[in-house]
């Protein structure tokens, strides 16, 4: 009755379904490890502190470009402070306030944004203490920049003189007229008296929309695997009841398959 699985025909599915179980298995496998490496960082981000403000401290061309290795890092870099801006709707300890940002003119002429402190209430220019005048030298925690609307940043417009919405080359540069580091560092303690700015944790850091996609796919790829199985055993159900009515003389026997093929019965004899 079983014959019919060493036709050409039968040998392709059977080619198929051997190749196409253990692909989906190891794809479904894959992405798994994915979604669970993706859980780790993230668990990793949100569990350890975000920067060690006691470690030694880098110079800032050796971190950059910021990713999730070196973001949170402690960075160091020399130069006079230059234009100053407020950093509205920035909440610490869910008390409203604005951090103080200044820029940092390197020796190279490109300028880096210092978050010098944090300051309570309302954005107020008028309020924000004055950096330190000449050459200084600033140590902190290293972030990558700042994109409007995600990871909790605000997408602020609109804003007065003074002011800018996000910590980031993209924002700055339409303010002064020299290039911004693709980056920005948080004192380790805050300016003139102002508390300082806690580091952050990288972006893409693991539990976001990707991750979950990871565990659809995970999903896909192990139902796809029971679908070729179940696929296999209806077309192999639907082929032995197609030769156990051939051989009952209901129909006829699978093509390819001569020994089950039905005896056309012999003609009268005539006279």
């Amino acid at each position: 009755m079983y014959r019919f699985l060493l036709t050409p025909r039968w040998w392709g599915i059977n080619v198929f379904v051997v190749l196409a179980i253990p692909f989906c298995v190891f794809m479904g496998s894959w992405q798994l490890s994915r979604f669970e490496e993706r859980m780790d960082t993230h668990r990793s981000a949100t569990e350890e502190p975000t920067t060690d403000r006691t470690g030694a401290a880098r110079p800032l061309t050796e971190l950059l470009p910021v990713d999730k290795e070196t973001s949170g890092e402690r960075a160091t870099a020399t130069g006079e402070y230059a234009e100053q801006f407020l950093v509205p709707d920035r909440p610490l300890d869910e008390r409203p306030g604005a951090y103080v940002l200044t820029l940092l003119r390197t020796d190279d002429g490109r300028a880096l944004p210092v978050v010098r402190g944090w300051l309570p209430g309302t954005a107020d220019t008028a309020r924000a203490p004055a950096p330190p005048a000449g050459e200084v030298t600033v140590t902190g925690a290293l972030q990558a920049s700042e994109t409007p609307g995600s990871n909790g940043v605000p997408a602020l417009s609109g804003l007065p003189a003074g002011q800018t919405g996000a910590i980031s080359s993209a924002s700055l540069v339409n303010l002064v007229p020299y290039e911004i580091f693709d980056a920005w560092i948080t004192l380790d303690e805050g300016d003139s008296g102002m508390r300082a700015v806690p580091a952050t944790a990288a972006a893409d850091t693991g539990l976001d929309l990707k991750a979950f996609q990871n565990l659809g796919y995970t999903g896909e790829w192990f139902v796809f695997a029971g679908f070729v199985v179940f696929m296999w055993f209806r077309l192999l159900r639907r082929e032995v009841e197609s030769v156990r009515d051939a051989r009952m003389g209901l129909g006829d026997a699978p093509e390819g398959d001569p020994g089950e093929q039905r005896r056309e019965p012999a003609p009268a004899a005539t006279r």
